[in-house]
């Protein structure tokens, strides 16, 4: 086994490969023993040189460029090789290349900090206004309503339904290049409209918190709510980008309802989904970040709910009752701290169980869970998916009442401001149970 040639680039380079890579070229080798001896090498040559392996490769600080260029000598012009993006802010880039090609890589490229695979990434799915104290707040003489604050949902899309018409600033596709906004999905359509749908369909029955703020929809899960590594981190930059181009009308705030399982890495920090939400952060914008529906089970957050900057937002059950907290719970499916990197997590709680939004017609969700819908404009999902925009709907109004705020002021005010359980582990309950009116209010 040892002797066999990826065996011993995995033993030379273990430090530069993540372990979902070096997991995915051992199993490679699972068929061997079912195969005689003979065809041992035969049947390597063919995995090394057909096999394509879809690659995310992180450079040593200030290297992206070196870095780069070095990669493209491997991949330019070679059979089965592909030079995909560049993402110069957290110094990576994505390929897809052989195994024989991810040996060259290894020994020809001499900038590589490590290399990932690019793993797939799903939409994290399985009277919430009121229930967070977000509706009729004033400030300074001014009602809140999110105006004047952009939210972005990177997602699968948004819908142009008519609870959000003419606030769909810009749109963006990184799955099939679309222009004008859609949701082949409906999962985003739900998110946009838990952040910030008015309720004009609904006599404002369903009028989220922020209804009034502007939405940049970014598409980077396909029509089943999968992605990937490269279509996520893509769509982040694609935000930084948009702010430096629009610095007079910039994202305020991202909802990410989307996540993979925290890789096993030395600290959070290595994970590249991890680098590039916190690399919007320190830009300026408030990410909130879902904490995954795996629980009840200790270190369940999804990453990249593990970053300690974010806000990760954990799912209560408010029982369908506004006006008491007695009867709350923290739903069970809702990802529990500590991460898998010993972080105190979630940071709070908002509701997440039966909430009622946006529907997207003809759309994915739409088609196979047809018992959700509510009407003909609405439709019911449950997941920490649908707390984390109501709670970007919640700091939309915080960022209109302080908007020379920073995203970590946000974050202090909002954990500040929640309702407390007394003896609670915050590993479950995090700060506690959102209240924008409590944080604006007492701020």
């Amino acid at each position: 086994m040892f002797g066999y040639s990826m065996v011993q680039t995995i033993r030379a380079n273990a430090g530069k490969m993540d372990k979902e890579l070096r997991g995915r070229i051992l199993n490679l080798y699972k068929p061997f023993q079912w195969t005689p001896c003979f065809l041992h090498k035969l049947l390597e040559g063919s995995f090394r040189w057909f096999r394509k392996l879809s690659l995310i490769i992180e450079f040593e600080n200030d290297c992206h460029e070196a870095g780069c260029s070095e990669v493209r000598q491997v991949t330019d012009g070679r059979f089965r090789h592909k030079f995909r993006h560049e993402f110069p802010r957290i110094s990576c880039c994505s390929v897809e290349v052989t195994p024989k090609g991810l040996e060259e890589l290894l020994s020809n490229c001499s900038v590589i900090r490590r290399i990932y695979m690019n793993r797939e990434v799903h939409a994290l799915l399985d009277v919430a206004t009121d229930a967070i104290n977000a509706r009729d707040i004033s400030h300074g003489g001014t009602e809140l309503s999110g105006e004047g604050v952009s939210i972005a949902v990177i997602d699968t899309g948004i819908h142009p339904h008519q609870d959000l018409s003419g606030r769909i600033k810009a749109f963006a596709d990184f799955v099939n290049d679309r222009t004008d906004p859609y949701d082949d999905n409906g999962h985003g359509t739900h998110c946009a409209g838990d952040a910030a749908g008015d309720g004009s369909s609904s006599s404002s029955k369903y009028q989220a918190p922020a209804h009034q703020a502007d939405l940049i929809g970014v598409k980077v899960l396909n029509r089943i709510g999968s992605g990937s590594l490269e279509t996520i981190i893509r769509g982040v930059e694609w935000c930084i980008q948009y702010n430096e181009d629009n610095p007079d009308a910039p994202i305020d705030i991202i909802s990410m309802s989307l996540g993979s399982e925290a890789g096993s890495y030395n600290i959070e920090d290595d994970d590249p989904m991890v680098k590039v939400v916190e690399k919007a952060w320190n830009e300026g914008i408030t990410m909130c970040v879902a904490a995954g529906n795996s629980g009840p089970d200790p270190q369940t957050i999804s990453s990249p709910g593990v970053s300690d900057q974010v806000i990760t937002v954990g799912a209560l059950d408010d029982k369908n009752t506004a006006d008491t907290r007695t009867d709350d719970t923290v739903a069970e499916f809702s990802g529990r701290g500590p991460t898998v990197y010993g972080e105190v997590k979630p940071d709070i709680l908002a509701p997440g169980v039966n909430i009622v939004s946006l529907r997207a017609p003809n759309s994915y969700l739409d088609k196979s869970q047809k018992s959700g819908r509510v009407g003909n404009d609405y439709f019911t999902l449950s997941g920490t998916s649908m707390a984390t925009p109501i709670c970007a709907g919640a700091v939309a109004l915080m960022k209109q009442a302080f908007p020379d705020a920073s995203p970590d002021q946000l974050k202090t005010l909002l954990k500040n401001g929640a309702d407390l359980w007394t003896d609670k582990d915050p590993n479950v309950y995090g700060a506690g149970y959102l209240n924008a009116a409590n944080t604006i209010n007492e701020s």
